[in-house]
C-alpha cells in the first residue's frame, strides 16, 4: 500500500507503549500519523495543519486532554475528536463527551474496534448512517475503501481512497491544491509539486471524465450525481 498520500491523523499522547501500538495500527490501515507526546505540541499541532480526526490522551504531561479538548472546541474546530481513557475511569469519560469529544476508545485497545469506532465517526461527520457516503451513482464505503460508481464497484489503492474521501466528504464543496495537500499530506512526507493533478487525471481515466470537476481558476469538486453527464464550458 502506498501511504504517501492518505487520511491524516493527529496522536496526543505520552504513553510510549499505548503511542506505538496505535500508531502501528493506524499506519497498518492506511492512516498517515502526527504522533506527539505532550498536550502543548498538539495544540500546536491542531493550529497549523488539517487532520481528518485526532486521537487524544488524557494524562498528559503539561496541558490535560480535557483541556486540549476545551481548546479545539472554543476556537470552533469540528475535528472528530476520540479520548483514550481507561476503563475504570467513568468520571473522565463523562466529562469529555459533553466537552466535545466524539467518542471514548477504552484502554486496553482492541484494534478492531477502534479502526471500526473511527469509520463510525468519520461517516457520521459526513452525515451518512452506514459506513457509505455520497450517493446513488456515486458512493465510497469507509469499510471497504471501494468507489461505487454507476453501479459498478471498484477498491480503491490509499491514495485514491484519500482523494474521493476529502470530496466525499463535502460534496459540492470547491477544494483548492493546498488543501488537498494539507489535508493528505503528514508533516514527514515531501509534497509532489504534481501529485494531485496526476492523482486526479488517474482516477478520471479510470471512471470517466465527469467524476472530478475542475472549476477553472479555483479548484476540484465532486458532485455525486454528475457521474455520465456532459461537462458544461466552464469547467474540464
Amino acid at each position: 500500500m502506498n501511504v504517501g498520500l492518505i487520511m491524516r491523523v493527529l496522536l496526543i499522547e505520552d504513553d510510549l507503549h499505548t503511542g506505538q501500538s496505535l500508531l502501528r495500527a493506524l499506519k497498518d490501515a492506511g492512516y498517515s500519523v502526527d504522533w506527539v507526546r505532550d498536550g502543548e505540541a498538539g495544540r500546536r499541532a491542531i493550529s497549523a495543519a488539517y487532520y481528518t480526526f485526532v486521537m487524544l490522551g488524557i494524562g498528559l504531561p503539561d496541558a490535560g486532554g480535557i483541556d486540549v479538548l476545551r481548546m479545539i472546541r472554543a476556537a470552533g474546530d469540528d475535528v472528530p475528536v476520540l479520548i483514550l481513557a481507561a476503563r475504570e475511569d467513568l468520571e473522565t469519560r463523562v466529562c469529555s463527551l459533553d466537552v466535545g469529544a466524539d467518542d471514548c476508545l477504552l484502554k486496553p485497545l482492541e484494534v478492531r474496534e477502534e479502526l471500526a469506532r473511527i469509520r463510525a465517526i468519520l461517516r457520521r461527520k459526513a452525515g451518512y448512517a452506514t459506513s457509505r457516503i455520497g450517493g446513488e451513482t456515486l458512493g465510497l464505503d469507509l469499510a471497504t475503501r471501494q468507489l461505487y460508481c454507476n453501479g459498478a464497484a471498484s477498491t480503491l489503492s490509499a491514495r485514491e481512497f484519500a482523494l474521493m474521501h476529502a470530496f466525499l466528504e463535502r460534496p459540492g464543496a470547491i477544494l483548492l491544491r493546498d488543501q488537498l495537500e494539507d489535508r493528505l499530506y503528514g508533516w514527514d512526507k515531501e509534497v509532489e509539486s504534481n501529485v494531485v493533478d496526476v492523482l486526479i487525471h488517474s482516477m478520471r481515466k479510470k471512471f470517466g471524465q465527469s467524476l472530478i470537476r475542475n472549476i477553472r481558476g479555483l479548484g476540484w469538486t465532486v458532485m455525486p450525481g454528475d457521474q455520465g453527464r456532459d461537462i458544461p464550458a466552464h469547467v474540464n
